[in-house]
């Protein structure tokens, strides 16, 4: 694992061109609100296209029932990234962080995939226990899991939640967790003879637990706050962004 202290731009960029693309398949993580490692990603992302690498962007901010929307927002509008966003891109992310990546791939000509499962699916699966996904025959959600990927991602989940999360929503949620990364693993493999990014948050791209266990190879690149999270392929160590205590909710509710 090749672990990177960019702590300013101008040292990332000059550390990029060292790296290689090590795979066809390229996952990008993320703290989704951190914008030194947006920025950072954005800077790793733009110098393999500049040096003539042509990746399909698949995207976990866009929900895989809305890659037709979004051919359309492009056929419609070729090249105007605020009418994608508006279009199809919803309330869910903060779209400045996201805004770079979609003018690069429009730039570039480059394939942007709706990779994600989206919240309502997420919630069936929850609920039910199974999700039978419209559309997607290819993908089966409701085949064994092995045991141990189950709890180690019951455990992040947990993490995840301050470690207040009932225990009964435990399996439910790290169920849904895995549909994601296997959706998201399902709609990169038509174009990994191309070669294909995932933009998605650290948590998926994970090595051990997330997207790279549907893949037959890839390669994870982590931008992440604390040298303790080391499950990538290659690690950039970023400061930690400054934001409310994340776990004061559960702590109000006590």
């Amino acid at each position: 694992m090749k672990i990177v202290f960019p702590f300013i731009l101008v040292t990332l960029l000059s550390a990029c061109q060292s790296m290689p693309v090590k795979s066809n398949t390229v996952l990008l993580g993320e703290v989704h609100d951190n914008e030194i490692g947006h920025q950072q990603r954005l800077a790793w992302l733009t110098h393999k296209i500049e040096q003539g690498w042509r990746p399909a962007i698949a995207m976990e901010q866009f929900d895989r029932e809305r890659q037709a929307d979004l051919e359309l927002a492009r056929k419609e509008h070729p090249n105007d990234v605020d009418y994608l966003i508006k279009a199809v891109g919803g309330e869910r992310w903060d779209w400045r962080f996201y805004r770079p990546v979609i003018e690069l791939a429009l730039r570039y000509d480059l394939p942007i995939l709706a990779a994600n499962l989206s919240r309502k699916e997420a919630s069936q699966l929850v609920k039910n226990g199974r999700l039978d996904l419209a559309g997607a025959q290819d993908i089966d959600l409701n085949s064994a899991i092995p045991l141990q990927l189950i709890n180690q991602q019951r455990q992040a989940v947990q993490a995840g939640h301050c470690n207040q999360l009932p225990i009964g929503m435990e399996e439910g949620m790290a169920r849904a967790q895995i549909a994601r990364d296997r959706v998201m693993a399902a709609t990169m493999l038509p174009y990994q003879s191309r070669g294909v990014v995932l933009i998605a948050g650290n948590g998926h791209v994970r090595t051990d637990i997330g997207v790279p266990q549907w893949l037959k190879s890839a390669y994870s690149v982590g931008f992440v706050e604390s040298k303790s999270d080391a499950h990538f392929d290659e690690v950039h160590l970023i400061p930690v962004a400054a934001r409310p205590d994340p776990c004061a909710s559960f702590k109000l509710t006590k």
